[in-house]
């Protein structure tokens, strides 16, 4: 595929008040999003509430993903965990789909930067679509350094990186020393228009849930080099942005698409729903 770029969307998983998938609010977020902008979408990330999801509900979610996206955007999958050989075994299912598949650090087992190296030479060379890493410590409690990075770039079917260490040098290395071909993305919603400036190509994007048509707007500006014009609409978004994470991801996007109307305000367990607070926050601000 081609190099991937613009505004993805991390897609919400909407569930009914019995916690069942709602299928027809996916296909309202789906609509919602594309009409606002999106280059790409992300399907079974955390966002999506990955880990509750079963093998069943993961096929079904990207079949109807793939089955609405009427504007053919190209669409990455994730299929990571922290079982290299369960991960290497499932990936060609997983992703029958897609058209590249996102993997995240292994969590938990705390792997050392050789050890991530195998994991994901071992998943590339088993995958059938090409491979987007994943780097995420906060949740993982491991970080992927520049340098391992930049070795995995090197391999022919791994693309690109979602960066979401937060760390600005590390990504300047990243930057510096990448493949051409090789992409790399945000995972921070609120670091992105800076981390454009330093030149990245795009962003994986949670808030482009509930707001695709401003945050979109900003992130093509940006790339465009408008950065006076998207500088104005990343400081207009910043109390958003810093609501919709306040309590957690999706918590807060998923607030927001239901002050907007599109789903329920629902999560799976160990995930509970955004407070009343939160609520009002978000519609004092939706509002505006």
């Amino acid at each position: 595929m081609n190099k991937i770029s613009g505004m993805g969307v991390a897609l919400i998983t909407p569930f009914k008040t019995d916690k069942s998938i709602d299928f027809d609010a996916l296909s309202r977020v789906i609509e919602y999003v594309t009409a606002g902008g999106c280059d790409f979408f992300v399907a079974l990330g955390t966002t999506a509430e990955n880990p509750t999801l079963n093998v069943r509900e993961k096929k079904d979610i990207v079949r109807f993903i793939s089955e609405n996206n009427v504007k053919k955007l190209p669409l990455v999958v994730g299929a990571g965990g922290n079982n290299t050989a369960d991960v290497v075994k499932n990936v060609a299912d997983l992703c029958d789909e897609a058209d590249a598949v996102l993997s995240v650090t292994p969590y938990y087992n705390k792997p050392s930067q050789r050890g991530l190296y195998e994991h994901f030479t071992a998943i590339a060379d088993a995958s059938p679509k090409p491979l987007v890493l994943y780097n995420v410590p906060g949740r993982t409690g491991v970080n992927m350094t520049a340098d391992t990075c930049l070795k995995l770039a090197e391999h022919k079917n791994i693309i690109a990186v979602k960066e979401a260490s937060g760390n600005m040098n590390q990504l300047g290395y990243i930057l510096r020393d990448r493949p051409e071909d090789f992409a790399v993305l945000s995972g921070d919603d609120g670091l992105t228009l800076a981390q454009i400036a330093m030149g990245i190509d795009g962003v994986i994007s949670v808030v482009g849930n509930a707001f695709p048509e401003e945050f979109g707007k900003l992130v093509h500006l940006a790339i465009e080099g408008n950065f006076a014009d998207a500088r104005l609409i990343h400081l207009q978004m910043i109390e958003i942005i810093d609501l919709l994470f306040v309590e957690g991801n999706p918590v807060g996007v998923k607030t927001a698409l239901a002050v907007k109307g599109l789903i329920e305000n629902e999560l799976r367990l160990p995930l509970v729903s955004g407070s009343e607070v939160l609520f009002e926050k978000l519609k004092k601000q939706i509002r505006l």
